[in-house]
């Protein structure tokens, strides 16, 4: 039988300590995490993350990746500047494996992610 997993109060999850965001365009950003669950090989991941106001840049070449905010702001743009979107509480991004760009978080944002290679890309 299947362990059907529930995850109850996204917003007072506790996280990690805050740290350093290393991609950051913005002296003194700072993000923190935690894992709620991931999958036995390891390929599929579900959490929690928070990070500081400033900007930074991400690579999902590797993986991609849901994201439903659960508070703050942000505007997400790719690498080439186009298709910014303005994102906030209740919305879903879904970066697809292969995008690179750049995150903009006005307000301390936290969001559940989910970390799939096989995130597939949504026409717009």
């Amino acid at each position: 039988m299947i362990d059907l997993q529930t995850f109850a109060d996204l917003a007072s999850v506790p996280l990690g300590p805050f740290a350093d965001k290393p991609t950051t365009l913005t002296p003194g950003q700072q993000e923190a995490s935690a894992l709620l669950w991931s999958s036995g090989d390891g390929r599929t991941m579900i959490g929690v993350w928070e990070c500081t106001p400033g900007r930074f840049t991400a690579d999902r070449t590797a993986s991609g990746e849901y994201c439903h905010i659960l508070s703050g702001r942000a505007s997400v743009s790719n690498s080439d500047g186009s298709g910014t979107r303005d994102i906030g509480p209740g919305d879903l991004l879904v970066l697809p494996q292969g995008w690179t760009g750049e995150w903009v978080i006005h307000e301390h944002i936290r969001k559940l992610f989910i970390m799939n290679p096989e995130t597939p890309a949504i026409a717009d």
